[in-house]
């Protein structure tokens, strides 16, 4: 028994050791090591037999009718008979075409999902004339935004939203955030009523009584619970398959489905981890889109790294007190997520904000951001001018605006009342925060 004990010990510490954290590993070549040894001891540790037979005491996993195992978060009818999950992607422009690789992979992969992943695509017609859905089910590549990337076969694209979704207990919504709002109000009493969603929009809707969060927003508008994915993830970098980190945000007793959403995005390649601090995470991945605006002015200009280390972490500062006072739920430990620091810095440094709005800067300002999103982008939408232009509107309405120079300057440049050089000239005025009711000390 001891022996047993021992090896039971033993197969713990390695799956956890080869589990998805990596916050330990210090190198490129350490994280190599790791996702090989990964792949290599995977396949030989879920051919171990179960731990039941090995110690007495221990559950044995579930069978199904048919005699083979079923995964725990797999569900059940009413018969008792399993029922795997079935996931659709709302939306499937660049990120969202991403995500649909990254899940197919390991739908088609995992017993307990289902292997067909339906991709709500909003129809255009290609300049050769064709269908952009008829060609992705075709070629297996969505061509305007993702081209070059195999998505998977078991990816359908289906310009029927109510038909993408009728059938899905998992909705993944991957949108342009000022969407969101009309794409619920199309699916009111056409979702199942189990239905969990997720949420990979990096923005907020304003309403009469204040900002509201998408997840919040979906979760209303449907009736159902909502967690969010954020992280540093420029997507043709994921597509491409280089390493990269994501947090996926809960709230309190909703660990079981975060667990089941960090299994359906993880790849040896893309490490998920979960956050019990929803707004925490989706208030990093909405508010560092504004700063990455201040680091492409930045850029523009030409005032080099310092200046832009510095905008960078004020910015940072900013949107940690912007996130506690909306919400005094909000964990400092968030911002040290890849949600936090890390989506930060690489928005700042590679991201499509930052790329626009230098563009916006050489020109002095000469030039709106529509225009250069059209001319730039190829279709894609910026979300940090119109987050900026809400957050504004938050921050005046509560008289808070003196509190965050940056992000008030940054909206006040995009909008020409404001010269991109601006960026750096608010710092003569800095924010007290500790005056704001005693809450943001």
């Amino acid at each position: 028994m001891h022996g047993c004990a021992l090896f039971l010990t033993k197969r713990v510490w390695l799956l956890r050791s080869l589990n998805f954290s990596l916050y330990s590993i210090s190198s490129s070549s350490s994280l190599l090591l790791l996702s090989t040894a990964r792949s290599h001891f995977l396949p030989f540790l879920h051919s171990l037999p179960p731990i039941s037979s090995m110690a007495p005491g221990i559950e044995a996993p579930q069978r199904s009718s048919n005699g083979g195992s079923v995964r725990p978060d797999s569900h059940f009818s009413d018969d008792g008979v399993s029922r795997k999950s079935k996931v659709t992607i709302v939306g499937s422009g660049n990120w969202g075409s991403v995500a649909a690789k990254l899940i197919a992979s390991n739908a088609a992969r995992l017993s307990s999902f289902h292997d067909e992943v339906r991709m709500w695509v909003f129809e255009e017609t290609l300049p050769t004339g064709e269908k952009l859905t008829d060609v992705i089910n075709l070629n297996n590549e969505n061509v305007k935004y993702l081209p070059g990337i195999k998505l998977g076969k078991n990816v359908i694209a289906d310009p029927d939203l109510e038909n993408a979704v009728k059938d899905a207990n998992m909705l993944v919504f991957v949108t342009p955030h000022q969407f969101v709002e009309g794409i619920c109000k199309r699916l009111v009493g056409k979702i199942r009523k189990e239905v969990e969603a997720i949420s990979l929009i990096k923005g907020m809707e304003m309403k009469k009584e204040g900002p509201c969060m998408i997840s919040s927003l979906i979760s209303q508008e449907l009736g159902i619970n909502c967690c969010v994915l954020m992280g540093a993830n420029i997507a043709n970098e994921i597509a491409v398959e280089k390493f990269s980190e994501a947090t996926v945000g809960y709230r309190e007793n909703m660990r079981e489905i975060a667990e089941k959403w960090v299994q359906l995005f993880s790849t040896p390649y893309f490490v998920v981890s979960p956050v019990q601090d929803v707004e925490g995470v989706e208030m990093c991945g909405t508010l560092k889109n504004v700063v990455a605006l201040a680091a492409g002015f930045v850029d523009g200009l030409e005032m080099g790294n310092n200046t832009k280390a510095a905008i960078m972490r004020i910015g940072l500062r900013e949107m940690r007190m912007i996130s506690k006072l909306l919400f005094s739920s909000v964990k400092d430990s968030t911002f040290f997520e890849s949600c936090g620091v890390a989506d930060l810095i690489t928005t700042c440094l590679g991201g499509r904000n930052r790329k626009v709005a230098a563009a916006f800067a050489k020109h002095g300002g000469k030039r709106s951001f529509d225009e250069l999103e059209a001319e730039m982008l190829q279709g894609q939408k910026l979300q940090g001018v119109s987050t900026a232009k809400e957050m504004y509107e938050v921050l005046s309405h509560r008289g808070w605006l003196e509190l965050f120079p940056l992000f008030a300057s940054v909206h006040e440049i995009c909008i020409g009342h404001l010269s991109p050089s601006a960026i750096v000239e608010y710092s003569e005025r800095r924010p007290n925060f500790s005056v704001i009711n005693g809450q943001a000390q």
